[in-house]
């Protein structure tokens, strides 16, 4: 799958269909990988502001797998996660959802993740 190849350049996997979503969900669960998943949009500025810091994060947290879901591009997905506010990071588990936090917190993400590894 193309998206697979992009985990090699960028440690941050864009999720752009359902179908990508349901790949890289299934291959974390059975691969035991916890997942945290930023919900985003092009127009929301503090979103796009987390993105540097979302792709850092991935860079030092290589046992975890992150995902960026544009809300616009991909609405099955933001639907089926209920996802109403841009940012929204969701941290799961065996396709289970374990935390959510709503807005642009970098000090508060990190904590959170601290405590989800």
């Amino acid at each position: 799958m193309a998206g697979y190849e992009q985990v090699r350049k960028s440690r941050v996997v864009k999720i752009d269909s359902e179908e990508t979503w349901d790949f890289f969900m299934t291959k974390a669960t059975k691969e035991g990988c916890p997942v945290i998943i930023h919900f985003t949009a092009s127009w929301c500025m503090p979103s796009v502001a987390m993105n540097p810091l979302f792709e850092e994060l991935a860079k030092n947290y290589k046992n975890i797998l992150f995902l960026s879901v544009d809300v616009d591009e991909v609405q099955e997905v933001a639907s089926k996660m209920n996802v109403k506010a841009m940012p929204t990071f969701v941290f799961m588990r065996e396709e289970a959802q374990v935390d959510k936090l709503v807005g642009a917190n970098p000090e508060e993400i990190k904590k959170r993740i601290n405590g989800f590894i």
